[in-house]
């Protein structure tokens, strides 16, 4: 197994007792977020997060896992590879930027091989204001029974009716209305929930311990499920502004190959989604000049993905089904979120590391815009 493949885990128990040993390693105390909930194992959950960099840096990189609970094992091994690459973490302090590690974000699903959250909540579409009418998605109103059948396997009848809808519609119009979040059904796929979820509470806590210092901040949040295989796609996740996306592009769009696309003028392989993560950046830190990315990692095509999504959803709503079943459904998630060998675990981390240098370099070069 190569070095790089030694990064990553079985297990979110596994990928924390790595995470945790490589802060250790490095000289880096963690804090931990326990979460009220236990693991499939009966194993403690927690938000952890080490600090490498002093408190009053005027740069501050974040790189964070698990916003969706079972991605967590791409992007734990890309933090435990970062903590363990000494001269990547010379780069970063010659820099004067520090970096904030950010581990298991979603640690219930994480660890339970859910996308979501214990609450049933998909993290990157739950940061709204509450207080406001929350945005509808029609198109998913459509699809809801369609997508969570009765029985699992989906029958004859509702997989004819869900291609003729897919033929009828396109393949990216399904998905964008699968995808982009909803509020009306609590046990149905991509909730955004009615309130603010716990990761979403203990993030802002966070963001609020470690950023309010700093006066420019980047946050690099690591993903999995769309795109080419092993390809790291790099989805600007900031506002729709155009000097803070031309910065990013300059930042990380390296030798050309891998472009920053966009949720906003169509060119990421992710549909336009609501109540995204990155808005707390923006609350929590309004002092700081920000600047993000989703390293969105391709796995498997899009429609096997949602499709595990759709099993995973169904067993939600019948925890009575059968053990082989159970264990089947959970096989088809974690292999839709992660390809467990070698040489995608290699082309991870290169990417990642890439990613990480580039920003860094960004955020230690003069402030123009």
């Amino acid at each position: 197994m190569s070095a790089a493949a030694q990064a990553f885990a079985a297990s979110y128990a596994e990928a924390r007792r790595k995470f945790l040993d490589a802060a250790a390693g490095a000289g880096l105390a963690v804090e931990s977020k326990p979460h009220p909930l236990k693991g499939i194992d009966g194993e403690p959950l927690a938000m952890d997060v080490a600090r490498d960099g002093p408190a009053d840096a005027a740069a501050l990189l974040i790189l964070s896992s698990a916003c969706h609970g079972v991605e967590g094992f791409c992007g734990s091994g890309v933090q435990v590879a970062a903590l363990r690459d000494a001269r990547w973490r010379e780069h970063a302090k010659a820099q004067g930027v520090a970096v904030l590690y950010i581990h298991g974000l979603n640690p219930y699903g994480f660890s339970h091989l859910r996308r979501t959250t214990h609450e049933n909540v998909d993290l990157n579409r739950n940061f709204h204001d509450f207080s406001l009418p929350l945005p509808a998605n029609e198109a998913y109103r459509e699809v809801q029974e369609l997508l969570l059948p009765r029985e699992w396997p989906p029958g004859a009848a509702n997989n004819a009716e869900l291609a003729s809808f897919v033929r009828s519609r396109g393949e990216a119009a399904y998905q964008a209305a699968v995808s982009r979040g909803q509020h009306d059904f609590p046990d149905g796929l991509f909730y955004g929930g009615t309130e603010a979820s716990w990761s979403n509470k203990a993030v802002r806590e966070v963001l609020r311990a470690h950023g309010r210092r700093a006066a420019r901040i980047a946050w690099i949040d690591i993903h999995t499920g769309l795109g080419a295989p092993g390809v790291g796609e790099r989805i600007y996740a900031a506002r729709d502004d155009a000097a803070t996306l031309e910065r990013a592009r300059r930042w990380w769009n390296g030798d050309g190959k891998t472009p920053v696309t966009s949720i906003y003028d169509g060119s990421s392989t992710s549909s336009f989604l609501t109540g995204m993560m990155f808005q707390a950046a923006y609350e929590e830190c309004p002092q700081a000049q920000y600047t993000g990315m989703a390293m969105e990692y391709g796995t498997v095509p899009v429609m096997q993905t949602l499709h595990s999504l759709r099993a995973e959803q169904w067993l939600q709503r019948n925890p009575q089904a059968a053990p082989a079943l159970v264990a089947q459904i959970r096989g088809q998630v974690r292999e839709a979120f992660y390809t467990d060998t070698d040489a995608w675990k290699e082309q991870v981390v290169a990417q990642a590391r890439e990613a990480l240098v580039q920003a860094a370099d960004g955020l230690g070069a003069p402030v123009t815009a």
